[in-house]
């Protein structure tokens, strides 16, 4: 069992080095970057106006040989399509903020327990693990330094874990000159409420299932001008759409989720990529994904594709 296991991290070794040569070499040939040219609400207008769908790569878009919310992972995706990065943000027992989706460690790294009771000096010397559970040659990356890669290049949008601290996130987002290029996600009022208050110049991503929950964000202080509607990841609703428009607020769907049962996989498995672009059609202004590759391709096929150029999205240099 022990030479087996020595066997496969071996060559997953190999493969994840592999993968290591493309976000290198996406650094000078051709990478995609997406950067406000004055405020991210302006931007995503943009984006509307042009009838263009933006990608939002959930969990930085993992693919066999990069893991989940690693930096080599984000870079290889801009390398190949315009997309904005999902994150997730934990924090160390002894206050280092990171990245890494699950409570504990077992899933997605090479250690075990929960992370929130470790120290950084522990968490640091682990290696992320693939969605296939192949051990890669990356680690668990900083908030600080996922912030440091990201300027310039994309929008984060920052999902908290329990055990993050958000002024201290606040803090490292204003400290890296990112403010202006993230979106918060809040899942009910009361958070929405208490983000806005410690972040009043960040958007954010409020969950909105009917036109009145956006009168109660409102009467709980955040204006329209900071609102980006998250619909869900179940039904899509065109009329609820058309009512978040007509508020210049604008919509995310998610086609993610757990397999079988997701849209991502469903569209995956009866080989219907086009639905994308129709999602886009319908008034999906920011797909959130766990097949972004798919989704831009068949969004440019439609011509729903951000392009260089315009909104300040840029290609190469």
């Amino acid at each position: 069992m022990g030479l087996n296991k020595h066997i496969r991290s071996g060559l997953v070794g190999l493969v994840g080095l592999a993968a290591l040569a493309t976000p290198l070499a996406a650094q000078d040939s051709g990478a995609w970057r997406l950067a406000p040219e004055s405020d991210l609400s302006a931007m995503l207008d943009c984006f509307e106006a042009a009838g263009q769908t933006l990608i939002s790569a959930h969990r930085g878009g993992p693919t066999p040989g990069l893991p989940e919310n690693a930096i080599p992972t984000m870079d290889a995706l801009l390398a190949a399509q315009p997309a904005i990065m999902e994150v997730d943000v934990g924090q160390s027992a002894d206050g280092r903020l990171f990245l890494l989706h699950d409570d504990r460690l077992d899933r997605t790294t090479t250690g075990t327990g929960e992370a929130a009771a470790q120290r950084w000096a522990a968490l640091s010397q682990l290696y992320l693990k693939d969605n296939w559970g192949w051990v890669t040659p990356y680690k668990i990356p900083t908030l600080a330094d996922a912030l440091v890669w990201a300027k310039g290049r994309t929008v984060l949008q920052i999902d908290f874990k329990r055990s993050a601290d958000v002024d201290k996130v606040v803090a490292e987002i204003r400290a890296a000159g990112m403010a202006g290029s993230v979106i918060l996600i809040a899942y009910s009022v009361e958070q929405a409420a208490a983000l806005h208050r410690a972040a009043p110049e960040m958007l954010l991503s409020v969950s909105v299932d009917a036109p009145g929950d956006v009168a109660a964000l409102k009467a709980a202080g955040i204006p329209e001008s900071r609102m980006v509607a998250f619909t869900g990841t179940r039904l899509p609703r065109p009329e609820l759409y058309r009512e978040l428009d007509g508020q210049n607020i604008e919509v995310i769907f998610g086609t993610l989720g757990r397999p079988p049962r997701s849209i991502d996989a469903v569209i995956d498995r009866y080989g219907m990529d086009e639905r994308y672009a129709e999602l886009g059609k319908e008034g999906v202004d920011i797909l959130a994904t766990d097949r972004p590759r798919e989704a831009a391709a068949a969004l440019a096929e439609a011509g729903r594709l951000p392009k260089a150029g315009q909104c300040g999205v840029s290609r190469g240099g």
